[in-house]
């Protein structure tokens, strides 16, 4: 276990070490402040980072962008300015990592849990060689939703998604080989249903498929919703603003020393959650194969969005690693929505390689909300902002 902030690594550390000790496991625990003596010989590195201190980079995310010109975001880590941001802040400290992963372990795989996701994946597949997949829960939440809103069983559900990460489509919904889309069409007249995912059914009535990020995260991928405040009241779409973020951070600390108490005294018995990781991990060592939805390289997977980005897609899980499945085209205008978003990922990925600051402002220019809220001049003024408030977390940009 790795961090940089010795008390932090510490609480994960305890808590971990009472948990083996409460289920009477044989497995052992290390923990670090540097990662390389980590990295040495492992099969496998899973990754969940923030650069930055108490949220205050992404407070000023949300706070500049708005105080400056008005720009209205709702989650702001993984597209927009927000994500924009985040990527510039988390891009080469991943590779750094990644790289380090191809001199010390250049056969283990990458898990990788951090956002923003497409971002990061494309960077490190465009960059090194080593295994890597990117790991969301999008797809196991909404498929249990789906069954929920259409009162049916889980179990019995089948569905195929592709698409890219938080922007992935229900492209084929069945149970016992019925079509489920006419029930979920059902729930658009059914107003208690259509008020608990009010922006993604929004979508689904126009667009034809079901998306599989939250209502909150959708409405900034698409610039339908955030540049009307009457459709925002509509669709139950509040925003994220520097109080919320501090709000949030305050909450995190309390929720922190109240796990501390918890767990000396909580029940710690294992239960397996809905992340891949370990699903993952137990088919490369058993060769048990299994599938998960991962966030891979577009080798050709999905045939309708850009060569080498990243999407989102079934994936094969054996001794060999994590194969991504071929999917072919999405319907296209499915393919329209998640190429806008493609252009902005791409744009940001190339400001970090190619140290070009140019191409920050060119990312924010084709993002689909901010193109919908903010003119040319103003998003350029945003930027230089933010790149000068959070200068010591930014990579070079001539």
């Amino acid at each position: 276990m790795v961090d940089p902030n010795q008390e932090r690594v510490s609480i994960t550390y305890d808590f971990v070490n009472q948990l083996i000790k409460h289920n009477h496991l044989p497995t052992k625990v290390f923990q670090a402040t540097t990662r390389e003596s980590a990295l040495d010989g492992a099969d496998y590195v899973i990754a969940s980072i923030r650069v930055g201190n108490d949220l205050e980079p992404e407070k000023l995310d949300v706070q500049i962008p708005y105080e400056t010109a008005g720009l209205r975001q709702t989650v702001s880590d993984t597209v927009g300015i927000g994500g924009i941001m985040k990527g510039l802040r988390t891009i080469p400290v991943m590779l750094d990592i990644a790289r380090d992963m191809e001199m010390r372990c250049p056969d283990a795989v990458m898990l990788n849990y951090t956002n923003p996701m497409a971002m990061i994946m494309w960077a490190i597949h465009q960059e090194t060689s080593i295994s890597a997949v990117g790991l969301c829960h999008s797809v196991q939440g909404t498929s249990k939703q789906l069954s929920n809103y259409m009162e049916i069983d889980y179990e019995q559900m089948r569905y195929l998604t592709a698409g890219i990460n938080h922007m992935a489509w229900f492209l084929d919904l069945s149970m016992n080989g019925e079509d489920l889309y006419p029930r979920l069409r059902d729930c658009l007249n059914d107003p208690g249903i259509f008020e608990k995912d009010p922006v993604r059914f929004e979508i689904f009535k126009h667009f034809g498929y079901f998306v599989t990020e939250s209502s909150r995260h959708m409405a900034e991928y698409v610039p339908y919703v955030m540049p009307h405040v009457e459709e925002m009241k509509r669709l139950k779409q509040p925003i994220r603003t520097g109080e919320t973020f501090a709000k949030q951070n305050e909450t995190r600390q309390i929720r922190i020393k109240q796990a501390i108490e918890e767990s000396k005294s909580a029940n710690l018995e294992l239960q397996k959650s809905n992340e891949y990781a370990a699903t993952i991990i137990h088919a490369i060592e058993t060769d048990t194969p299994t599938y998960i939805y991962g966030n891979v390289c577009n080798t050709a997977l999905i045939t309708n969005l850009l060569d080498r980005c990243c999407v989102e897609v079934p994936c094969l899980v054996n001794r060999v690693g994590v194969q991504g499945c071929y999917v072919g085209d999405l319907p296209p205008q499915c393919a329209s929505l998640c190429q806008s978003n493609v252009s902005m990922q791409g744009l940001t990925v190339q400001s970090i390689l190619e140290q070009k600051r140019e191409y920050v402002y060119h990312s924010a220019m084709v993002d689909p909300n901010t193109a919908s809220q903010l003119t040319l001049p103003q998003i350029r003024t945003v930027i230089d902002q933010l790149l000068e408030a959070q200068k010591e977390l930014m990579p070079p940009l001539g």
